[in-house]
């Protein structure tokens, strides 16, 4: 089984353990040193102070100062739905450029295909290419 399919599958066992009625997401996130990290968003009184779902495993792998080298967020509306891939956020692409251009993310895909691209693939034109060395 891939680290794709394997990040896909733990996340999706997570919510179905976590939030077993009603809407779900967790995500997970694969590092080199071979961690596997699953967060979820914190429930929050005022929503000014939410935190997308990846941001707990992100937090995690800087405070073991593993790289991170796959991320993926899932989610369902319902225990009877289907799971969806959301695609990170620009906070959370920000966030994955730390650990470099060729993190890989899992992509929403209308279809329901497992694909991840590498963060230069989803932000070709990020900022940071204007301080790179020619």
């Amino acid at each position: 089984m891939s680290i794709e399919q394997k990040l896909y599958d733990e996340a999706a066992n997570f919510v179905k353990y976590r939030y077993p009625l009603g809407w779900g997401g967790a995500a997970a996130v694969y590092t080199a040193a071979g961690s596997l990290l699953i967060s979820v968003a914190p429930e929050v009184i005022n929503d000014a102070t939410h935190l997308c779902m990846e941001t707990g495993a992100y937090l995690e792998a800087h405070k073991l100062n593993e790289r991170v080298t796959h991320s993926i967020c899932v989610a369902r509306d319902d225990e009877h739905s289907e799971f969806k891939v959301l695609t990170p956020c620009g906070v959370c692409q920000e966030r994955l450029f730390f650990w470099g251009e060729d993190v890989k993310a899992a992509v929403y895909d209308p279809d329901g295909r497992l694909i991840y691209k590498r963060l230069d693939e989803i932000q070709p034109y990020h900022w940071s290419q204007a301080y790179r060395e020619k």
